[in-house]
């Protein structure tokens, strides 16, 4: 064996993709020092999307002041890539659910405005590409906020300008999408997206994620409605119907405000993370692929990073192992997309703290497990005549 691609997400709230690659990595130097190992940190829209691919490409983290979900001013990170002209966001970064205490949490009044200010930044720094990660978000206001940063007015039936928020959609009378920045229209916004979900109904944005972020059960039916209405007020001003389209309920309609205001396309987000990082022609004469994120279970094989990783790799018919901070109900399910072989850094009954807190080692622990479990099979295959080694 020669070369050794690791493509890892991040083990959220623990080690970031980047750091779980450098773990897996100084394992296999320790027992093979001259191994051919490419890292390339993955993420499937949500958390470490700017850092995987800024890192990927050799570019450059930014930072600008925004205002957060409840319009608190903070600073948020963004990118540059290595191309100079490609901007990539991370919407977590300015309108993310960790900026809200819990105590705090309402997607009646949380705004998606600091998100539309890191498309500002990107575009003051003549971007003419904006790749945008929408996972994690605090909202529910259909990207409304975002759209007022950019200079869209949203007033109610007497003229007035609505205020923050997904309730106040229920008032809405009428766009006004004349004054929005007219950079929008010249730049190529791409929104990495790994859910389906409609803008309305049973499985909308208001239904589906409106608990999480606060929403109780009569909550969630007025986000809906004023969804509804926003969906239909916009249709009038913009002429495009997103009430349906697959993706337009993720991040709270953010996905159908970037489509209505700026034309964006939604696009997997593991795919096209692997796109911008070139990973087709890494993978591609690789002899081992080691993945991994944070938790394994039935959700995994639903477009999340290593099935992404698993799925390039099978192109060439490379083994792919997943290396996870835990297994949960349903893991078995990635042996049908591409996994090969998949082992959980836990070694006996810790807590989620312990595992967190211990995370790193605990990686470079199962990574030296793995190889000497790869080294018992090529000394099977040594025996039955075959000299294949590192």
């Amino acid at each position: 064996m020669n070369k050794i691609v690791i493509a890892p997400d991040s083990y959220k709230g623990c080690l970031s993709a980047l750091e779980v690659s450098k773990a897996i990595e100084s394992a296999f130097l320790e027992f093979y020092p001259k191994i051919n190992i490419a890292k390339v940190p993955i993420a499937d829209g949500g958390e470490g999307t700017v850092d995987a691919l800024v890192t990927a490409t050799n570019g450059k983290f930014m930072y600008s002041e925004v205002l957060d979900p409840l319009g608190q001013k903070i600073v948020a990170k963004w990118g540059i890539l290595g191309d100079g002209s490609t901007a990539v966001i991370e919407m977590a970064s300015a309108s993310g659910l960790p900026l809200v205490p819990k105590e705090k949490r309402n997607p009646y009044i949380t705004s998606t405005f600091g998100t539309g200010q890191l498309i500002l930044s990107a575009l003051d720094a003549n971007c003419k590409k904006i790749v945008i990660g929408i996972g994690g978000s605090a909202t529910n206001d259909g990207g409304a906020g975002m759209a007022k940063a950019l200079g869209v007015k949203f007033y109610d039936t007497f003229g007035n300008e609505l205020e923050e928020g997904g309730y106040a959609l229920q008032k809405l009378a009428k766009i006004d999408i004349s004054k929005i920045d007219p950079r929008i229209k010249n730049t190529e916004i791409l929104v990495a997206c790994d859910v389906d979900n409609p803008l309305c109904g049973p499985r909308g944005a208001s239904a589906v994620y409106g608990p999480q972020k606060g929403a109780t059960f009569d909550m969630v039916k007025e986000l809906d409605v004023a969804l509804s209405n926003f969906a239909k007020v916009a249709q009038e001003a913009t002429g495009k119907d997103v009430r349906d389209i697959p993706g337009s309920g993720a991040a709270g309609g953010l996905g159908a405000g970037l489509i209505l205001f700026t034309g964006a396309s939604l696009i997997p987000g593991v795919k096209l993370v692997l796109e911008i990082t070139n990973f087709d022609n890494i993978v591609k004469d690789a002899d081992l692929v080691i993945t991994g994120e944070g938790n394994t279970d039935f959700q995994t094989v639903f477009g999340k990073a290593p099935i992404g990783v698993a799925k390039a790799a099978k192109k060439y018919n490379i083994p792919v192992v997943c290396i996870s901070g835990g297994l949960s109900e349903g893991y078995e399910s990635v042996y049908e997309s591409g996994i090969d072989a998949i082992i959980s850094i836990s070694t006996g009954p810790l807590s989620l703290e312990e595992c967190m807190l211990n995370g790193s080692n605990l990686l470079k622990s199962a990574t030296k497990r793995l190889i000497r479990t790869l080294n018992v099979g090529m000394l099977i295959e040594k025996r039955s005549g075959q000299t294949k080694h590192f």
